[in-house]
């Protein structure tokens, strides 16, 4: 879904603090802003300041200079605020990323003369449960994947759609991902690829066996209910530190309390494009990048 906005004035640019060159682009994007007027301050992802800043609703827009995974991390920020998400693409791929890093002086040109549009895309909320009592829940913007621990053997869970048992899977492990993430995990474990304005949760096993081999695209507004029945089990939420399961724990998730807001340039076609040149990387294809 896409929506108009208005011209943002004062903008917040997070760097990824693992990767020094970002530090550097954000501090270049920043001194940029304030020569063209607009009110910046820059920080990385970590920053305790820019956190509170972002909280405390004092910027209209976030820039986020790294690869896919600061993306992510930036969304996780900004998606409770409402606060849209500029990406500047220092990373491999960029899957989400429209703006490359040499790039961002005309993107930035674009988007102070209004030439954008805000694409909203859906994020799942995931909550533990064991035995009724809610121990955690989180917001995904890729996804959210119940996998077996440091034990080798696969694991048995269950999927129950709406209260209705779906199946139960012998597998490594289950995705439940946003359209968003069948580009991410849910991709590489051979999910189809959604447009990411769709509001569906998708269902990839990892590595099933004897057991369904196959993706489910739940319908929309669909809640699915993941147990673990049997074997050594974590959670993991859009590649973040795994937190352990017991048997019978359940993982809940359904569409999240917010969405995640992505500020584009052009025509939503820009997606299609974008897969197919990422797409192309894979140097087993031998296709020109």
């Amino acid at each position: 879904m896409t929506v108009p906005a208005p011209i943002p004035h004062r903008i917040g640019v997070a760097a990824y603090s693992r990767l020094p060159e970002s530090v550097t682009e954000a501090a270049a994007i920043q001194a940029w802003l304030s020569q063209h007027g607009i009110e910046a301050a820059h920080g990385t992802l970590d920053d305790a300041a820019l956190r509170r800043r972002v909280k405390d609703g004092e910027f209209d827009l976030l820039v986020a200079v790294g690869g896919d995974g600061t993306l992510l991390r930036a969304s996780h920020l900004a998606a409770p605020c409402g606060l849209p998400i500029l990406g500047i693409n220092l990373g491999r791929l960029g899957f989400l990323i429209q703006v490359g890093q040499k790039e961002w002086p005309q993107a930035f040109e674009r988007l102070l003369a209004g030439d954008f549009w805000i694409e909203q895309r859906m994020m799942i909320r995931a909550e533990h449960l064991r035995s009724g009592e809610s121990l955690s829940n989180w917001h995904a913007l890729n996804e959210v994947v119940v996998t077996r621990g440091l034990n080798v053997r696969p694991i048995h869970v269950s999927a129950s759609v709406d209260g209705r048992l779906l199946t139960t899977y012998v597998a490594d492990g289950l995705i439940a991902a946003t359209p968003t993430g069948s580009t991410a995990y849910a991709l590489a474990a051979g999910g189809p690829i959604l447009p990411p304005d769709l509001r569906n949760i998708l269902l990839v096993p990892i590595a099933p066996h004897l057991s369904v081999d196959r993706a489910v695209v739940l319908s929309e507004g669909s809640t699915v209910s993941i147990c673990l029945t049997e074997g050594d089990g974590v959670i993991s939420v859009d590649g973040q530190i795994p937190v352990g399961l017991a048997l019978r724990d359940i993982v809940e998730v359904r569409t999240g309390d917010y969405g995640a807001r992505f500020i584009r340039f052009g025509d939503p076609g820009y997606f299609y494009r974008n897969l197919t040149d990422h797409m192309n990387q894979n140097s087993a294809i031998g296709l020109p990048r």
